[in-house]
């Protein structure tokens, strides 16, 4: 029992040192916040009269994806965070010191929790100032950003593997731009996967992120979700526990060099 309790106490401490980082790095906490409103304004004022979303005004339809989008490349900040503490050696110094080699990777996801909750905060906030409006209960919104949580908190993951399998920062970010880019736009979060090419849509059809998508759509706006709350929640925790294994598996390697 002491040694969970030292462990949770490692984690908790670690977290804190992750998330005090962020105020003082201001240019990540802009490139978390500004870059959803540059992609919200210039959907909904670019390619909105563009797109053709039958049942919905296009921002009641971007909103949910942009802010899984968010949600999901949130977690560069995970990669970013570990490739620095690697790159300057304070993987070393924690592997001297009497902590839990979990909490390392534990805290550092963890904390993305707060800067997760931060980003929700202000896409749906400039949402609602360009016309976007809950169309469903309170409990189906709050249920919606409960699973807008474990999302990021399983791409935290992915990134965490990233970030250990990477050589710098600069690698780093542009991995985790190859991974999320085809992921996020080959889906439902801008476009109807109907208007896709007929070769594309199967892809799209079958991405988990079009899931995700379609599950906060759903629990937002009011269109029939069916089972995508339930699978969304499924993907999100198989991601967790593949990619949290690999994060674990490559954290040994690193600190065994």
């Amino acid at each position: 029992m002491r040694a969970v309790a030292l462990e949770l106490s490692d984690m908790w401490v670690l977290a804190v040192r992750s998330a005090k980082r962020i105020p003082r790095q201001p240019d990540l906490l802009i490139g978390f916040t500004v870059q959803p409103v540059m992609f919200v304004l210039l959907f909904v004022y670019v390619f909105g009269g563009a797109i053709s979303t039958p049942g919905y005004s296009y921002v009641d339809y971007l909103i949910p994806g942009i802010v899984v989008q968010t949600i999901a490349f949130g977690g560069f900040v995970t990669a970013l965070g570990l490739t620095d503490d690697l790159k300057k050696g304070l993987m070393d110094r924690f592997r001297s010191l009497p902590m839990s080699r979990a909490a390392v990777l534990t805290g550092r996801t963890l904390a993305d929790v707060s800067t997760n909750i931060v980003q929700i905060v202000v896409v749906l906030g400039v949402g609602l100032l360009v016309g976007f409006a809950f169309e469903t209960s309170a409990g189906d919104v709050i249920a919606g950003i409960l699973l807008l949580l474990l999302i990021g908190y399983a791409f935290s993951w992915v990134f965490a593997f990233v970030g250990l399998s990477s050589s710098s920062p600069e690698s780093a970010n542009a991995y985790g731009f190859i991974i999320l880019f085809p992921l996020t736009f080959v889906s439902s979060a801008f476009v109807p996967v109907s208007s896709m090419p007929g070769w594309l849509q199967p892809i799209a059809e079958h991405n988990p992120f079009t899931v995700m998508v379609d599950a906060i759509r759903g629990l937002f706006v009011g269109n029939p979700v069916g089972n995508d709350p339930w699978i969304a929640t499924a993907w999100s925790i198989g991601i967790t526990l593949v990619f949290a294994a690999l994060a674990i598996w490559r954290y040994r390697r690193v600190v065994a060099r």
